[in-house]
């Protein structure tokens, strides 16, 4: 664990070949996620939802959100990919996205319910996949072209990253 808020676990650093070990192993992090994320919020009272994981940070709360919202436009990314041409996607405002009063309100089990499906259909469709099909790609208009391989890996870690986020705070409130 880091002592950056920010990065609990360190950003995203794949290596330059992923294996099919690592791919199984990231297909196995992304199943387990949403329980995961479901036992690290259980019990916490309204109050500790809306307490930021840092300064100036999101809430709790708006953490589980944007995991769903994420994860949702991870899948769709994944699904275009697999049925176009490198498929230039279209980014959002995840900031944004995070103020809106379905992020800011509803209780986290919304999206928890939301993470369990994305979640068991993105691991379904990744254990599908076969060796060229992991080559495939999507263009992102700022961050270029992404292989399905390395955007299984950052989703894997997207979601343990922001897990840390939640169970570091719980940890340094001691709750």
């Amino acid at each position: 664990m880091s002592s950056d808020l920010r990065y609990p676990i360190g950003e995203f650093s794949p290596s330059q070949a992923i294996s099919p070990a690592e791919r199984s192993y990231w297909i196995d992090q992304l199943r387990a996620l949403p329980g995961q994320v479901r036992d690290a919020v259980s019990g916490l009272s309204e109050e500790q939802l809306d307490n930021p994981y840092r300064p100036d940070g999101w809430t709790v709360r708006q953490v589980v959100h944007h995991l769903a919202d994420s994860h949702m436009n991870a899948l769709l990314r994944v699904k275009l990919a697999l049925t176009e041409d490198e498929p230039v996607i279209k980014p959002y405002e995840e900031a944004l996205w995070a103020e809106l009063p379905d992020s800011v309100n509803p209780a986290p089990e919304v999206s928890l319910k939301m993470l369990d499906g994305i979640h068991a259909r993105m691991a379904l469709l990744f254990k599908s996949l076969k060796e060229d099909d992991w080559h495939r790609s999507y263009v992102h208009p700022v961050n270029g072209k992404t292989r399905l391989d390395r955007h299984l890996g950052l989703y894997a870690w997207h979601g343990r990253h922001h897990l840390a986020h939640i169970t570091s705070l719980v940890r340094r409130m001691d709750w």
